[in-house]
């Protein structure tokens, strides 16, 4: 996946050799000559890193590193000269770097990079860090079953020190509820950070979770903070567990035992503040008798095992409420508000399965949503096809549709109501435009 960088120089010049040494290195690069045009190409594009001239004239080169700094970009800062005051001044106005011109190109390179990876990292977790939409403690739901596991959300939100096991099918909202057992404690205002544990090499995973030192990776010229380390005080979601690679496991085990680690290549232990909770879809006691699991750490994670059940499980209440509030979530992730549910298309949704969960019920609700925009209501018309036969009747057709197939027509819609915008439609779907483009590719998707 290529960087994307904002360039800001009011030197047509520089940004031409600049631009052009970056997209010869793999960036996708913005010129911009002002500080508005920027701004604009800020907002429209969500740059992994803008580079900006400091003496982009001395007042407004200042500002526009704050206003920058305030979307949420990281930010590059180029000097004339070597002038100490002026470094310190733009590190206090929120710059990543500073580096002084001309300087060597490479250098800049590397260091764009390497500070888009961080930005991205950031951004990836502030996608966990906002509230979670359509679910809270109370709208879990009324049954006893429910009621019991909001119940075990709050008690475990007060056990600040407690590590939690998570468990149940894909897609029934245990990343929501770790997310609860964060907001509900005392450590709601640090970070909430996650890693998934499926699809990575051991190495891989080890620098991602625990950083490493100078050297100790290929191309490692800096020490590297893992995410460990970035929560703070805060808490680290550790997704699907099971698929831990076996070597990484006495790692965790130690952390969770001594609160300490070692970054990789690293000769002294960090102290570990974050509370660690982990989720699991599969039976862990099933992978420790098939040797795919430590039983130590197994014991270790099970102390405090928190159950979601999935949808078809959970009573017409519960769902009924579920449905309502992922619904009127929608509100602030569309163009404009969703119609109304057809009391039919409720019925649909209500007698419906849910085999993927509440991870298929917002994927259902936001592409009805979208197919009726516009319309007075969302009719069963506008639901997916194996929502459309009547049930109890004889015609009980289904469309196996997977999630990626869902995710897939769910893209494909909106680029072409967007008449092919790659950045618009990025933008409505939540996602950079390099997702966006990777995406296009993975589903190949025609234009």
């Amino acid at each position: 996946m290529s960087d994307a960088i904002l360039l800001i120089d009011d030197d047509a010049v520089a940004l031409r050799g600049l631009g052009g040494h970056l997209e010869q290195r793999g960036f996708e690069v913005a010129r911009e000559l002002d500080g508005a045009g920027a701004l604009t190409a800020c907002d429209r594009l969500e740059p992994d890193v803008a580079i900006l001239d400091l003496g982009l004239t001395p007042a407004n080169g200042e500002d526009l590193l704050v206003l920058l700094k305030q979307r949420g970009v990281a930010v590059i800062g180029l000097l004339e000269a070597d002038d100490e005051s002026a470094v310190v001044e733009a590190y206090r106005r929120g710059a990543d770097q500073v580096l002084v011109r001309p300087g060597d190109a490479a250098v800049l390179a590397a260091a764009a990079q390497r500070i888009a990876e961080i930005s991205r990292l950031r951004r990836a977790a502030e996608v966990v860090m906002s509230p979670p939409e359509g679910l809270t403690l109370e709208s879990l739901g009324t049954s006893s079953t429910m009621r019991a596991v909001g119940q075990q959300i709050a008690a475990l939100a007060q056990s600040d020190r407690t590590t939690v096991l998570i468990i149940g099918e894909h897609g029934v909202g245990k990343a929501w509820a770790a997310r609860l057992i964060h907001d509900l404690g005392a450590r709601i205002r640090e970070p909430f950070l996650q890693a998934w544990c499926t699809g990575t090499s051991a190495v891989a995973l080890e620098t991602r979770l625990f950083g490493y030192e100078r050297g100790a990776v290929l191309d490692g010229k800096r020490r590297v903070r893992g995410l460990l380390e970035l929560a703070g005080r805060g808490t680290l979601l550790l997704r699907e567990i099971g698929a831990m690679p076996l070597e990484l496991q006495p790692v965790l085990l130690r952390v969770l035992e001594s609160r300490t680690f070692r970054r990789v290549g690293g000769q002294r232990d960090v102290t570990a503040h974050a509370r660690i909770i982990v989720t699991s879809t599969h039976d862990l006691s099933q992978e420790v008798e098939l040797n795919h699991f430590r039983g130590d750490l197994y014991y270790r994670l099970n102390t405090m095992v928190l159950t979601i059940p999935p949808l078809r499980e959970r009573s017409d209440a519960d769902r009924l409420m579920l449905v309502q509030g992922i619904h009127a979530s929608l509100a602030s992730r569309l163009p404009e508000p969703p119609p109304p549910l057809a009391p039919e298309s409720m019925e649909r949704l209500m007698t419906h399965n849910w085999p993927g969960n509440i991870q298929e019920l917002v994927a259902v609700l936001e592409r009805s949503a979208l197919m009726a925009r516009g319309q007075p209501a969302v009719l069963v018309e506008h639901l997916p096809g194996e929502f459309r036969a009547r049930p109890g009747l004889g015609d009980r057709r289904h469309t196996p549709m997977s999630l990626e197939e869902l995710e897939r027509l769910h893209i494909d819609r909106t680029l072409r109501f967007h008449g092919g915008n790659r950045t618009r439609a990025a933008k409505e779907l939540r996602i950079s435009r390099a997702t966006l483009i990777n995406k296009i590719k993975r589903y190949a998707i025609t234009e």
